[in-house]
């Protein structure tokens, strides 16, 4: 059967081609003969099958893991490069760094030796330096016995963050719109003002064509947890608390990022984190012990709140998809249902767990695609397999279903692991079908293995894709409070009254670095007449971006949400600790204090990452605005009313720290596992969950003012 019959425009750079029927074909394996898996003109899983039977066990084993891999360009000691400096051939010894659980080896000896061919991307250079990067990669792998390509993955790359390693591992390189949850605030604004989440889909078309043009053909994004524990550090990256939103943004990314089917313009991606991360054990999260567990103590939540949009990923075909590293608690839940069935809880991470891979996600679902695991899960976070050896940890999570483990180049244990006929052949061969359908649809074997490095960076700089990001910004402006309508700053209104700009960061170098920036971008636009001494400004307006917890380690006690700074708080062993979410609070009420006194305005944006109790910073702001990582240029349009704010939130602010306090047992007053704008049908009696302003406003999902 033909699956395809157009000749594609093939490029080798050590492989010949050879000529079969007038047809021109790689001939990858260098024996002068077309193999089915170099034709072409069969479907991508006929040619995965018949490479797969090709291939020996050390060449499968490295198949199935993929690896972070530092660029030349990123390796200080140039003597420690190839290829003029494009691959990093450093070493690293097993425990050098936090991120070298085993050793790590050469860009070329990975390749060839360990048969590695998926590899994930965290630094962020230019396009051009990105795709001159994997087209070396590609280089190599051809020249391998198989002549098998290298797939790169990436999280998002489009998105205003400050860097986070496994989250926002690179910003501004390519079209920079506003963080996830802001992509949130502005669709979730234009569905409330009559429209649809189109901009969602806009976003999508543009990164889309940016990935393919610098050769980054595979994604791990986005997340489709629902966020529910306002604690979990990890809320910056979702899409909010709205299940049936996230349903519908999840869908439209798989749509514009894969298309209609996988194919050579697609970009591949890696849904997160399968059945959903936000149903947190108080915000602790499981890249450490302390979050390992999550809880599900509302009969349904798992169902009703937690599973739709993996149930809308797999529709629209998502390539694969990523379980969490946490265990589900049996004894903090109560009995989940699915479809009818009562939900059999084995307390061992996600990517071990047979039931939820295999009958719900694939069984139930119809998943089709293959299952990626998080990182680290046969080392740091093997949950629920501790006290299991390496290669052990290796067996359960791919006789569970999982096909590739991620950010390990631990090929010994899962040989091991193999040979020991702890997993079957046919279980391998089964994993390296799905990984090899993958790559052959997207043609890294025939005319997308290479890339046109200059074509990435006129893609990349593209105006209209900066335009687009641009007015995502504007979009994502959220009003939530605007007092004797102080907002917006017109210049009628506001004639040459003296305008006062500061920053305030939980680090005060950033937070100087900020401000710098944030008065030049207001100066550049001159739309207000500004001053550097805020004693004499008749408007402040003030930037807070709040910080809480760490990535890695868990926090001495319950992670905080209020904006304070030098708090002394309880630790969960009962020892006392300070903690500071925003340095310089005495400065921001001196500040707010000084202009009112003299009949002065305080504009206040917050930036939400997370949902922030506002009790300490509300009531010194005339008016409320919540950015998510947006420009600040993009604020200033809309504070001064030459943009209309139809921003929303996307998630529910609690009203208090009482709200989401924690009993002596261990429980929560809201219940972890219920987003925001539910919370309220749990709360004991008297009490409710969203923060309420001076002016009566409610800061729940959904809220967003206009002028």
């Amino acid at each position: 059967m033909t699956f395809n019959d157009k000749q594609p425009e093939l490029e080798v750079r050590s492989k010949p081609i050879i000529e079969v029927d007038g047809l021109k074909f790689k001939d990858l394996n260098n024996d002068g003969n077309l193999d089915p898996y170099e034709d072409w003109r069969l479907s991508p899983k006929e040619r995965a099958e018949n490479l797969v039977s090709l291939m020996n066990t050390d060449e499968k084993v490295g198949m199935m893991l993929i690896n972070s891999r530092k660029m030349g360009l990123a390796q200080e000691d140039k003597e420690k490069t190839s290829h003029d400096g494009v691959l990093d051939e450093g070493v690293v010894e097993k425990g050098e760094t936090i991120f070298a659980l085993s050793k790590i080896f050469g860009t070329t000896h990975t390749i060839k030796n360990m048969h590695l061919r998926h590899f994930i991307l965290r630094d962020n250079f230019s396009a051009k330096e990105i795709a001159e990067w994997i087209n070396t990669m590609n280089e190599v792998a051809e020249g391998t016995r198989l002549g098998i390509p290298a797939l790169i993955t990436s999280n998002s790359r489009n998105e205003n963050a400050e860097a986070v390693f496994g989250m926002n591992d690179a910003a501004g390189t390519f079209s920079t719109w506003p963080g996830t949850l802001g992509l949130a605030a502005a669709a979730k604004g234009d569905i409330k003002n009559g429209g649809d989440a189109s901009l969602i889909s806009e976003f999508v078309k543009t990164a889309r064509k940016e990935w393919v043009a610098t050769g980054i053909r595979k994604g791990y994004m986005y997340m489709a947890d629902v966020v529910t524990d306002p604690r979990w550090q990890r809320t910056y990256g979702t899409f909010g608390e709205d299940p049936a939103f996230i349903s519908d943004a999840i869908g439209r990314i798989i749509d514009e990022f894969q298309g209609e089917e996988l194919g050579k313009d697609s970009v591949a991606l890696t849904t997160k984190h399968f059945p959903g991360g936000g149903a947190r054990e108080n915000g602790f999260d499981p890249h450490y012990e302390e979050g390992k567990w999550n809880l599900y103590p509302t009969p349904g939540s798992l169902e009703k709140y937690h599973l739709p949009p993996f149930r809308a990923a797999v529709e629209h075909g998502t390539s694969s998809i990523m379980p969490y590293y946490s265990i589900p608690s049996i004894k903090k839940s109560k009995v989940q249902e699915f479809e009818g069935e009562d939900i059999p809880f084995e307390e061992v991470g996600f990517t071990f767990n047979h039931y939820f891979i295999n009958n719900i996600l694939r069984g139930k679902l119809g998943f089709k695609g293959y299952v990626n695991s998080d990182s680290g899960i046969v080392n740091k976070m093997s949950w629920g397999m501790e006290t299991k050896s390496e290669a052990e940890r290796f067996a359960k999570a791919v006789n569970a279903g999982t096909d590739i483990v991620a950010d390990t180049n631990d090929i010994e244990n899962l040989k091991l692991a193999v040979d020991k006929g702890w997993i079957s052949e046919k279980r391998i061969d089964e994993a390296n079908v799905r990984l090899l359908t993958e790559m052959f649809e997207l043609g890294l074997f025939d005319d997308r293995t290479y890339v046109s490095a200059e074509h990435a960076t006129e893609v990349v700089q593209t105006p209209e894709h900066w335009d687009a990001a641009y007015e995502a910004h504007k979009k994502s402006v959220t009003v939530l409070k605007n007092s004797d309508q102080t907002l917006p700053l017109t210049a009628e209104k506001e004639g040459n009254k003296k305008v006062y700009v500061e920053v305030f960061h939980k680090e005060t170098e950033r937070a100087a670095e900020y401000t710098e920036e944030a008065r030049k971008q207001a100066k550049e636009l001159d739309l207000f007449t500004l001053t550097d001494n805020y004693e004499e400004a008749d408007t402040a307006i003030l930037f807070l971006y709040p910080k809480s917890g760490a990535y890695f380690n868990a926090t001495p006690g319950l992670l905080e949400l209020e904006l304070c700074e030098d708090k002394i708080e309880t630790s969960l062993d009962g020892s006392l600790y300070r903690e500071t979410t925003l340095s310089g609070m005495d400065r921001v009420n001196d500040i707010a204090d000084n202009l009112h006194k003299r009949g002065g305005k305080v504009v206040m944006s917050v930036n939400i990452i997370m949902p922030w109790i506002l009790g300490n910073v509300e009531p010194l702001a005339d008016a409320l605005v919540a950015g998510y990582d947006t420009f600040f240029n993009a604020q200033y349009e809309v504070m001064a009313g030459k943009y209309e704010p139809t921003g929303v939130l996307p998630l529910t602010l609690p009203a208090s720290e009482e709200v989401i306090a924690v009993y002596q047992n261990g429980d929560c007053v809201s219940r972890n596992d219920v987003p925001g704008y539910d919370k309220d049908k749990y709360m004991p009696k008297g009490m409710t969950y969203a923060y309420q302003d001076a002016d009566g406003n409610t800061y729940q999902l959904g809220h967003g003012l206009s002028y």
